[in-house]
């Protein structure tokens, strides 16, 4: 085994790997921290992880500095968390003279593969001259895993695929400061392109039936590898299924009893215990959220109906029937990847006269962000109502301003204090903060 991880580590270090489009994450790196890039399975953490690399080689880093190893690799099957050492024994053998004198820059990719393995993360930092970056796509590894084994030895940071902005900068094109009428209309015209495509990097720019297809691929790839293998779930069609009735109800409510009956109607004998289960799983993906009515009370917020939204808006167009999903119900799940990109807790909103909000961010020592989507408002009815939903939710929530999302519509509604703004999803996410305020 240790000479297969020589023959890997000397590989990469030969390569020229490709660094594809500079992601807008800035991964902040300190001695005796591994830095930790989570995120859903091909949205581009390997390709960040080479940008990091090539970052630290321009920086002057030796290449021989590099110590890369992709955890998925099969040669590497038999690598468990017993003799993880020997990922360190390989490479000092290979270069003695670094051992306690050079620090070794260590990338480890979808490090989640082999179970177990944080203790020898927490050992290689505290015994070796070694910086540590992990990539994975488990969301327990922000919280849990790091927390009990790594013994706050870690920062974490979560990779999506594409935001808009990053999109633009795969299409060279510039998006800063004020937009000529030439840009607008290259900026415009690029968000089409991003409404059909969605984020995820290796379906920019190839055919549609292609990327369908690609999109199909990473469903099932999701659901076997990251939810049936990882928690040995003996029925996978239930999973399937399940995640089937989800993606096609996206930016929809739903109840554990209901999908636990449907389940049932499909011959699934999954009781509820293991639908929450399954739901969870989901969201430890990174493939599909929750999210709960605001409520101070947990109790009642868990047991109100919850809405359901997908990591990528074209990934639900690519495997949902269609039968239920509509362009509205896209937009807002577009809306919610947005948000969910800079902030954790996200919610929707009742008022107390029942009127509904779709988005409602709390910021600690900074007012509330109210978001309604609605893809239309031309017709008057439907932009009466949801002006009114957010007048009563910003006067319930001591308010000024919010925000109504539409697919291409401008307008500024004032009532008294108040200020609604609608505004284009391309403007939208143009003007959203690149990081959490």
């Amino acid at each position: 085994m240790i000479e297969t991880i020589k023959s890997i580590i000397l590989d990469f270090q030969e390569m020229r790997v490709e660094t594809g489009v500079p992601r807008r994450l800035r991964i902040e790196t300190a001695r005796g921290k591994a830095a930790v890039c989570i995120g859903v399975r091909r949205c581009g953490k390997s390709t960040y992880l080479f940008q990091l690399i090539e970052r630290l080689v321009q920086g002057g880093v030796p290449r021989e500095n590099i110590l890369y190893l992709n955890l998925f690799d099969d040669r590497l099957h038999n690598l468990r968390h017993d003799n993880l050492g020997l990922i360190a024994e390989a490479y000092y053998a290979i270069y003695p003279e670094k051992k306690n004198t050079e620090t070794v820059h260590c990338f480890f990719d979808e490090i989640q593969a082999v179970p177990g393995w944080e203790p020898f993360v927490d050992r290689l930092m505290r015994t070796e001259r070694c910086q540590v970056y992990l990539t994975g796509s488990s969301a327990r590894m922000l919280s849990k895993e790091i927390a009990t084994q790594m013994r706050g030895r870690a920062w974490s940071w979560e990779l999506f695929p594409f935001s808009f902005r990053e999109f633009l900068d795969y299409k060279e094109i510039e998006s800063k400061g004020a937009l000529s009428t030439q840009k607008r209309l290259l900026v415009q015209k690029a968000f089409d392109e991003y409404w059909q495509t969605g984020g995820f990097p290796e379906v920019a720019g190839i055919a549609r039936h292609l990327r369908i297809k690609t999109h199909q691929e990473y469903f099932h790839t999701i659901l076997y590898r990251d939810i049936v293998e990882r928690h040995d779930i003996p029925h996978p069609k239930a999973v399937t299924d399940l995640a089937r009735r989800l993606v096609d109800n996206t930016a929809s409510l739903y109840s554990v009893n209901s999908l636990t009956g449907h389940l049932k109607s499909l011959g699934h004998r999954a009781p509820k215990s293991a639908v929450s289960d399954y739901l969870a799983w989901f969201e430890d993906a990174y493939f599909l959220f929750t999210v709960r009515i605001f409520d101070a009370s947990l109790a009642r917020s868990n047991a109100n109906p919850k809405k359901v939204y997908c990591v990528d808006h074209a990934l639900v167009n690519s495997v949902s029937s269609g039968i239920l999903v509509n362009s509205g119900h896209l937009l807002e799940n577009l809306v919610f990847t947005a948000l969910r990109r800079l902030y954790a807790e996200i919610y929707y909103y009742r008022t107390k006269t029942g009127k509904e909000v779709d988005f409602i961010v709390p910021r600690r020592g900074l007012p509330d962000v109210l978001v309604q989507v609605s893809e239309s408002l031309a017709e008057p009815q439907t932009r009466k109502r949801e002006v009114a939903a957010l007048i009563e939710a910003m006067t319930e929530r001591g308010l000024k301003t919010a925000t109504i999302v539409t697919r291409s519509e401008s307008e500024t509604v004032v009532a008294g204090e108040k200020t609604v703004e609608a505004v284009p999803a391309w403007r939208f996410l143009l003007d959203l903060p690149e990081s959490a305020e």
